[in-house]
């Protein structure tokens, strides 16, 4: 999923998430959980920017990447200190002669990666980009929550005084694959322009259980070290929607 057209109002619509607040958790646990001295940090699906631009506070290096082009561009525009970003797929992770200390992602991109072997690539890009005893921290969409809250039918509007977006996510579970198709309906109007327009665009969303993770992340040369509820550190039920977990390279 590169976004298309959504990632150009991908700001607009989460101009209410709590970028500073989620870095600062991820921080805490990078730090809590490696080895040694946090200096450099690989980012996965880095979007455009916005956790970057606080993680860049913390740390000398932050290497992103992004597969949709509009999104590099943005984060590119921003000129954040410490930041680069290569454009590619996360299953498919090379910065050439590089390793770094620990890595990230989040706001659920590992949930993009629909196929067993999309997760065990990824997990072994992860794997050989990053030191022994560094930390791979990523939040995932959590299948006892899935199959006992299941996915509302939700609208969402923002309104920034030029550009009205409504967008409406209508979902699907496909038991057998462990996936749910998000089915988004976005309808944007300018104020300015008096243009209107209206593009439906679909996002394949996996979810996982904690054994699944263990299986894989066991597999590519990690231990789990941690998993609980994104954000509030409870431990995983079936009403937590995203769970984070820390993998630790041996």
């Amino acid at each position: 999923m590169n976004f298309n057209l959504y990632s150009k109002y991908y700001d607009l619509l989460y101009s209410d998430k709590d970028y500073l607040l989620e870095t600062d958790y991820v921080v805490d646990k990078l730090r809590e959980y490696a080895d040694f001295d946090i200096k450099s940090v690989l980012e996965l699906g880095s979007g455009s920017g916005n956790h970057a631009k606080y993680l860049s506070n913390y740390f000398d290096l932050i290497n992103g990447v992004e597969l949709s082009p509009k999104m590099v561009q943005i984060a590119l525009d921003r000129k954040i200190k410490n930041y680069n970003v290569l454009l590619g797929d996360i299953s498919n992770v090379n910065y050439p002669k590089q390793q770094f200390d620990c890595a990230i992602s989040l706001f659920h991109v590992v949930s993009y990666l629909n196929t067993n072997e999309q997760l065990i690539n990824c997990f072994n890009a992860v794997h050989n980009q990053i030191k022994s005893g560094g930390i791979f921290i990523f939040d995932v969409w959590y299948t006892p929550a899935v199959y006992s809250l299941k996915p509302e039918t939700r609208v969402k509007t923002i309104f920034d005084g030029d550009i009205n977006i409504t967008r409406i996510a209508k979902s699907e579970i496909n038991y057998e694959s462990s996936i749910v198709n998000v089915n988004y309906s976005i309808f944007v109007e300018d104020l300015k322009s008096k243009e209107y327009i209206k593009f439906d665009e679909t996002h394949s969303m996996r979810h996982f259980t904690t054994n699944e993770i263990k299986l894989i992340a066991e597999f590519c040369g990690f231990e789990i070290v941690n998993s609980e509820e994104f954000l509030s550190k409870k431990s995983p039920s079936n009403e937590t929607w995203g769970v984070m977990f820390a993998l630790k390279k041996k």
